[in-house]
């Protein structure tokens, strides 16, 4: 969020978990949605009639939020997202409304949490088999606008569980649950969030997964085994290329950093957007990154494990010459040894006859072996 009427924004995420309409036959099995409690369930159509039995329910604990709306929240906010709106600073300033559910979280420490009919319903899910969760979109809506010195209360609700669906991650049932965000009487905007929780689709016998019929090529920053055979590992990932980043992809492909460019007041952006954040503009065209960049933040990789990678590992946030941050692995210096503001220089990896990756090589590194 940048730019424009933020107060006539509705955002929506939407991730790309397929759905489908598909039923695969009845569930049959013991389910429990009480303390104490078990039933025997024969047809979809009775675990669907006591799964819609828990809509309107509440989902957590209605409570005020942990701190009012503050300056210093937002501060961080705009500066971790690069948002330099003037309207999220000075006298009047407003919070970027990007940051309602923010204002709901409770942190690290104790606090209540999810209302009992949310666990109930969940548990009923479990023992019907739908162990498995995956979040797939939000929704939020503004009202309006947010001030330093408010103090919100909310509450939440279950506000729907669809009927059994069937997708490519497996067979299951979408729970939307409703926030509501109030100023005293006011409702100042509503977060909506819908996972899925489903039993993983099996795979038949010597069913692939995807890619796998592509053997990925060595990695040149793999540890070699003992024997001296390098791991093989499975495919890499791909990532995400829609009709707004495809740009930058196919210049990834061609081994060349493409940063997009306002046509109208000239501002960089990444990652990708189909609109400037500074002024709204619609047009743009593209300017080649010279490969040069500092660490200005990372993390070490521990947990969870992944196939494709070897924990642990640091992902940096690289600050390019141009300005703009990008996302990355920092190569050429052990995890440990990785610190901001450390010289970076880009390099393409080959991870497989169809994967390119930019990624980050210690400038230090290849000036030791110089």
């Amino acid at each position: 969020m940048g730019t424009g009427s933020a107060l006539a924004v509705y955002q929506k995420c939407q991730c790309d978990a397929p759905r489908g309409d598909g039923d695969e036959g009845a569930t049959v099995g013991t389910v429990g949605y009480g303390p104490g409690v078990s039933h025997e369930v024969a047809t979809d159509d009775e675990l669907d009639t006591r799964l819609k039995a828990y809509e309107g329910r509440p989902a957590a604990v209605a409570r005020p939020g942990k701190d009012p709306v503050n300056a210093a929240m937002i501060r961080h906010w705009c500066e971790a997202m690069g948002d330099t709106n003037p309207a999220y600073s000075g006298p009047d300033a407003m919070a970027p409304p990007t940051m309602l559910q923010a204002w709901t979280m409770s942190g690290l420490t104790a606090q209540p949490g999810r209302a009992h009919a949310y666990d109930e319903l969940l548990g009923l899910l479990d023992e019907a088999g739908c162990t498995s969760v995956v979040a797939t979109d939000c929704e939020q809506e503004y009202l309006r606008p947010l001030r330093p010195g408010d103090e919100i209360t909310f509450d939440s609700v279950i506000e729907s569980v669809s009927e059994r669906k069937t997708t490519k991650l497996g067979t299951g049932y979408f729970v939307t649950t409703r926030t509501d965000i109030h100023v005293g009487p006011d409702l100042a905007g509503t977060h909506r969030f819908r996972i899925l929780k489903y039993t993983p689709a099996r795979r038949e016998a010597g069913q692939q997964r995807p890619d796998s019929d592509r053997q990925p090529q060595p990695d040149s920053d793999q540890q070699p085994r003992p024997d001296g055979d390098r791991k093989q590992r499975p495919t890499r990932p791909r990532p995400v290329v829609n009709r707004d980043n495809a740009g930058f992809w196919e210049g990834v492909r061609h081994r060349r950093l493409l940063i997009q460019r306002c046509t109208a007041c000239g501002t960089l952006r990444h990652p990708w957007l189909p609109g400037c954040n500074a002024c709204g503009g619609p047009d743009w065209d593209t300017v080649e990154a010279c490969g040069e960049g500092t660490v200005y933040s990372y993390v070490v990789m521990h947990h969870p494990p992944f196939p494709a990678f070897d924990p642990p590992y640091a992902v940096g946030l690289i600050e390019l010459s141009e300005g703009v941050r990008m996302i990355g692995n920092v190569l050429g210096v052990p995890y440990d040894k990785v610190r901001i503001g450390l010289p970076v220089r880009l390099e393409f990896h080959q991870y497989d006859e169809e994967l390119v990756l930019p990624v980050w090589r210690a400038r230090d590194a290849e000036e030791a072996v110089a």
